[in-house]
């Protein structure tokens, strides 16, 4: 599911990314130290983006087969991704964890599990867990994906690009590991680079429009918000992108603010040779 924040024009920010890389972002273009703290970019879920009473069903449908048969790791990892969908992302690591006892060499149930970890910011352990969900000998790009990603919410940018690009020797251009290369680079203070690296994905047949999505927030932090909102209406409603450039605008303009009185606060000191 893609986490939405509301705004204060009523309307959601749709990315692959919340409202914390926002921030997160918006205050690493400030100049200050940050870490990524949301959910690694696209792929990886049961479906695309389903309403609150579809995650229900799903949640019930799954709970009910994961209590008939608590040792199908199947069954397991859709009911953590229905529990996910509703938000309830610690109730979906402790299933999960359960499970992995049971299923400890289920290279898919791990992945579940390491991720799982990463959304409720067990981060090394997170990193452990993926470390046991493939081999060297047969590397999954998916695991490598979120490696990455975990290793960015912990400020660990040029190690994630590392995995990132081990990813895409396997997967050339797979438009979900270019987007999450792009937000390393943002991260990591380097837009231009981000930039060009979200351009690549979106550039990319039958991209997912939450990649579009991280490419205009992108391109919004670099103050071209004209550019950016056209950008968001290829997928988003007028109103609705409208609504996103203005939230993002408000929190550069907060984290401008922010700096000042830091600035005007530093003291003044004369050269005594004058």
């Amino acid at each position: 599911m893609t986490p939405r924040v509301r705004s204060k024009h009523g309307k959601f920010w749709r990315l692959s990314t919340s409202a914390a890389l926002v921030a997160a972002l918006a205050t690493a273009i400030a100049g200050c130290k940050t870490t990524q703290s949301t959910e690694p970019a696209p792929s990886l879920a049961m479906a695309s983006a389903r309403s609150d009473a579809d995650w229900r069903s799903l949640a019930t449908e799954w709970g009910e087969r994961h209590r008939a048969n608590p040792d199908d790791p199947a069954v397991a990892i859709n009911y953590a991704q229905a529990l996910r969908g509703l938000g309830q992302r610690s109730q979906a690591a402790a299933m999960l964890e359960q499970a992995s006892i049971r299923n400890s060499k289920n290279t898919d149930l791990l992945g579940a599990y390491g991720r799982a970890l990463a959304d409720v910011g067990n981060y090394q352990q997170a990193l452990d867990v993926l470390n046991r969900a493939h081999t060297p000998e047969r590397p999954d790009w998916r695991i490598l994906s979120v490696q990455g990603a975990v290793l960015d919410q912990m400020g660990q940018h040029d190690e994630a690009q590392r995995y990132y690009a081990t990813a895409l020797r396997i997967v050339p251009e797979e438009p979900s590991v270019l987007s999450n290369l792009g937000l390393s680079y943002a991260l990591a203070k380097d837009l231009p680079q981000a930039e060009a690296t979200l351009r690549r994905a979106a550039a990319r047949p039958r991209v997912d429009a939450r990649v579009r999505q991280n490419l205009a927030l992108v391109v919004g932090l670099q103050g071209r918000f004209v550019e950016a909102e056209a950008i968001a209406r290829a997928d988003l409603p007028p109103d609705e992108a409208a609504a996103n450039v203005a939230y993002l605008q408000q929190m550069l303009s907060q984290q401008r603010k922010a700096q000042k009185p830091a600035q005007s606060n530093r003291p003044v000191t004369s050269d005594s040779r004058s």
